[in-house]
């Protein structure tokens, strides 16, 4: 079995409150559709974050769907699995589902039942896709440990692969022991579950929800990518592919695809790694490991920049500490960038280097969510999944349901209004 592996595409996402991406993921798109026509493989699967917010806008929707009906058209015999993440609407994803069949594609939005046991009889079969080079077990993101849910699937699938056909299966979650590098926004309040509470009786899990790529094995340490040549593992081999787009400033690898092939069940995986090269990347001023100490240093940094016509790229600075920076900073850099038409974009969170001294005695405190991050957040639940460590009663499942039938509501009024 080969398959392309993909996640967290985040589409609609807006950076720092007015930056859309469209151009961006229009590249990346363009970039899948190569991938699929030079590999042909037979399944292409995303592991969660379509989208970057649960009620994306109509655009956005219009979006995602032609360029999955262009990947269709450009590969009719590859088939395509698409799980919700934690930042979808599960709902709105499975309503879909059945339209999005008619083109051969899988959309797995809302997760299995929380027992088994007492669901109807034959739930499993909605989340097994047979094609003809093997199975696969298509999970959406599950709240809480539902780990025994994969390892029920897993058996149901081995209960009828007498082929020994390659089994992959999906997840969106944090498996313990990823690097997080870039999430670290995240950390103390990530849940993680332990790779082996996931079973063995898969042959690749195609995992999204951290953002640099990596390759975990039972008995091996975390691996990192290599683009000259295939990495070769015994199975099973779980794998992060990584987002598409480098999420944040804070992303500061590579990004890219996985190409996957299976020779057999049990058997041997190679992974190669297809780099996506992205139209915008982020750049921290001034260059290299130094900081400014005055608003004048940063402002002719950037004119030289502007001058100096560089790539399209979002930008923002690092300064010392303690450095008196005027209210109106941020109304300078931007009058500036208005001549680069949209080329340069602004990054206004600040990155301060050194030691405030006079905090220097004070203990280690629980790490908060910064104040930019709270004033880019458009939807509350972004702000309960990032602190759900500190509220173990709250179902996200029934949140979510709820807040979209809020949202619903309102938009319902507003029409009748």
């Amino acid at each position: 079995m080969r398959i392309l592996h993909t996640a967290d595409l985040h589409l609609g996402q807006i950076l720092y409150q007015y930056y859309n991406r469209e151009d961006e993921h229009d590249l990346f798109f363009a970039q899948l559709r190569n991938f699929v026509e030079q590999h042909r493989p037979d399944a292409l699967i995303l592991s969660g974050d379509v989208f970057d917010v649960p009620n994306p806008s109509a655009k956005t929707w219009k979006a995602f769907t032609s360029a999955f009906v262009a990947l269709r058209k450009s590969a009719p015999d590859m088939r395509i699995v698409i799980t919700a993440g934690n930042h979808d609407s599960a709902s709105r994803l499975q309503a879909h589902s059945d339209v999005w069949e008619l083109a051969e594609t899988t959309v797995v939005g809302t997760p299995p039942p929380p027992d088994p046991d007492t669901a109807e009889e034959g739930w499993e079969e909605r989340f097994i896709v047979r094609i003809p080079a093997g199975y696969i077990i298509a999970l959406p993101f599950m709240s809480g440990d539902r780990s025994e849910i994969a390892v029920r699937l897993q058996k149901y699938v081995e209960s009828e692969n007498s082929e020994q056909l390659p089994v992959v299966m999906t997840a969106h979650l944090a498996v313990s022991g990823s690097d997080l590098k870039g999430h670290d926004f995240e950390v103390g309040s990530l849940r993680t579950v332990d790779l082996p509470r996931l079973g063995d009786d898969y042959d690749y899990l195609a995992l999204g929800h951290i953002h640099r790529p990596q390759t975990l094995n039972p008995a091996a340490p975390v691996g990192f990518d290599r683009f000259d040549q295939p990495m070769e593992y015994p199975a099973p081999v779980a794998r992060y592919s990584g987002s598409p787009l480098h999420v944040s400033a804070d992303e500061t690898y590579p990004h890219s695809v996985s190409l996957v092939d299976i020779d057999r069940h049990k058997g041997r995986i190679s992974i190669l790694p297809l780099r996506v090269e992205q139209k915008r990347h982020f750049l921290t001023l001034p260059e290299g490991s130094d900081s400014f100490s005055s608003e004048k240093e940063a402002l002719n940094a950037l004119k030289k920049l502007i001058k100096r016509g560089t790539e399209d790229t979002y930008i923002r600075f690092r300064f010392d500490i303690g450095t008196d920076l005027p209210a109106d900073f941020n109304n300078k850099v931007y009058a500036l960038l208005e001549e680069c038409d949209n080329r340069i974009r602004f990054n206004p969170k600040i990155v301060w280097v050194g030691k405030d001294v006079e905090l220097s005695d004070e203990p280690d405190l629980p790490k908060e969510i910064e104040a930019e991050v709270l004033t880019q957040m458009k939807n509350p639940l972004d702000f309960i999944e990032m602190n759900i460590s500190r509220f173990d009663s709250l179902d996200l499942d029934e949140l979510r349901e709820a807040f979209a039938e809020i949202e619903d509501e309102l938009k319902i009024m507003e029409e009748e209004k």
